[in-house]
């Protein structure tokens, strides 16, 4: 069992996580069950993901969890890039967000690589 407190990665995805709840307080109302919590939903699931899976016994099934967070960062980046273009983010607070979640993806895949390269 792996302290994920620990991994940069998930610090990281908890920062992201933070910066999108404080960027989706300004969507209008009307998106406040709708892409905004969507939003929320999949930036949560990112560092969820990976404590979830620092729990489990086996490389495998931590890697396995890490594959879900990395789509969760998926989901996220496109709901950003929708959401500039409907206005609801300016481009400007986007940039900032869309590269945490390049840097994120850059370090799920390297942990990815390294587990199934273990054994």
């Amino acid at each position: 069992m792996k302290d994920y407190r620990k991994l940069l990665v998930w610090q990281k995805a908890h920062q992201l996580a933070l910066d999108v709840y404080k960027e989706v307080k300004v969507f209008p109302k009307e998106e406040m069950f709708g892409l905004s919590s969507q939003m929320k939903r999949a930036a949560i699931s990112i560092p969820m993901n990976i404590a979830e899976g620092c729990g489990r016994k086996t490389d495998k099934d931590f890697c396995r969890f890490l594959i879900i967070a990395f789509g969760s960062a998926n989901e996220l980046e496109y709901q950003i890039i929708l959401s500039t273009d409907l206005t609801f983010i300016e481009r400007q607070q986007s940039l900032p967000l869309l590269a945490q979640i390049e840097e994120i993806k850059k370090m799920l895949n390297g942990l990815i690589t390294k587990l199934n390269h273990v054994g």
